[in-house]
């Protein structure tokens, strides 16, 4: 699978609507047939932050992503929110699902 990290600085005064500015995106996204998951979250240091967590089943899959409709509508409206350009880490692993975190077994 495809698994993505990306922080996203959004100016403070979007900050409390980043969720509904991106709900489009992020519902189409969710929507892909390749997509595994597609999940933000609000940093706790920094409430301008939010930080998202994606998956997609391979590099079909995510090619799939970046060519759609609602990406290339994401480029053009979501940076005008921003304060920065977001920052990714991008890597291919094996699986299609979470591992368990075995050091913390219940």
């Amino acid at each position: 699978m495809i698994f993505i990290t990306a922080k996203f600085r959004v100016r403070p005064e979007h900050a409390n609507q980043w969720p509904e500015i991106a709900a489009d995106f992020t519902t189409a996204t969710r929507n892909e047939p390749g997509c595994l998951w597609f999940d933000w979250s609000r940093s706790i240091e920094n409430p301008a932050e939010y930080v998202l967590v994606e998956a997609f089943r391979d590099e079909d899959a995510g090619a799939a992503h970046v060519q759609s409709d609602h990406f290339k509508a994401a480029q053009q409206t979501l940076p005008q929110y921003l304060d920065e350009t977001p920052r990714v880490v991008n890597t291919t692993v094996p699986g299609e699902d979470w591992s368990e975190l075995g050091e913390m077994s219940v």
